[in-house]
């Protein structure tokens, strides 16, 4: 497998906003996939944030393994950070977020005589759940969502109910991924575009993935009585249970490549992590 690079102009003009922007900020919200906590935290905003406050968001927690969730939330809160796991999508987390958000508000103006509002910066990879959480904390859908990366675009400014202002940011990838693994779990989340990579492609390594990792949930999702001693093999007999079989009994392997991933990523599989502690 090739490295996978993505990195469009937009995102180095991302990179310029935030930079510009963190000094007038009071914290940093950064979103991440749960199931791939290390793939989707983007070093660069690493290096710009550097020890700027800042809350982690373990989004999509419904999709990964409860047990992984909990170690991660762990391991990452010894690294001085606020964790919390969240489903942007249906709200759940976001009472325990917002409660947070508040008492870093009057620490900030604990003692001070004129309050002034708590002020954030939403940042992440794309497609990990940025807009859903805004939607969200607004109450309202005022953010633009889509299932594709590279949805929200350009510099949003935020006023919160509660008088915070959240600074939204387009994702941010970064010029070169080192570890050609952090590339595919990016991919097999939906954050980078699909044009990228076939489906087929795509699939093939996933299942690489699950057949190490989850291999009775591949077994039970595609009611396999035993996998095939290549991965191939396994991608054909989901084929063949499915009914992607063409004319000639030639696999339809794009259509079962699109199936495994749509599946994977919507958590019909199973409940699965990636990159474990």
């Amino acid at each position: 497998m090739e490295h996978i690079n993505w990195y469009p102009g937009h995102m180095k003009k991302t990179r310029e906003l935030i930079q510009e922007n963190l000094k007038i900020v009071d914290l940093v919200i950064e979103v991440v996939d749960a199931r791939i906590p290390l793939s989707s935290r983007n070093p660069v905003i690493d290096d710009l944030i550097k020890n700027k406050n800042r809350i982690i968001i373990l989004n999509k927690s419904d999709l990964s393994d409860s047990s992984a969730n909990a170690d991660w939330v762990k391991f990452l809160k010894k690294q001085g950070n606020d964790v919390l796991l969240m489903n942007c999508m249906t709200g759940n987390g976001v009472s325990q977020l917002l409660k947070l958000l508040l008492i870093k508000q009057e620490e900030k103006n604990e003692g001070k005589t004129r309050k002034r509002p708590l002020r954030m910066m939403i940042v992440g990879v794309p497609n990990v759940g940025k807009s859903s959480l805004i939607n969200r904390l607004l109450g309202k859908k005022s953010a633009k969502t889509g299932n594709k990366p590279g949805v929200t675009r350009g510099k949003q400014w935020l006023n919160l109910e509660n008088d915070m202002q959240l600074l939204d940011t387009p994702g941010i990838l970064w010029p070169k991924f080192e570890d050609p693994k952090v590339g595919l779990y990016l991919a097999f989340c939906g954050s980078i575009k699909d044009e990228i990579l076939d489906a087929a492609t795509l699939a093939l390594e996933l299942i690489i993935v699950l057949q190490a990792e989850y291999p009775q949930l591949l077994k039970d999702r595609y009611k396999l009585t035993e996998l095939g001693d290549m991965p191939l093999d396994t991608m054909e007999k989901i084929a063949e249970n499915r009914g992607f079989v063409q004319s000639g009994k030639r696999i339809d392997y794009e259509r079962t490549g699109r199936t495994l991933i749509d599946e994977f990523r919507a958590g019909t599989i199973g409940k699965i992590t990636l990159e474990k502690i």
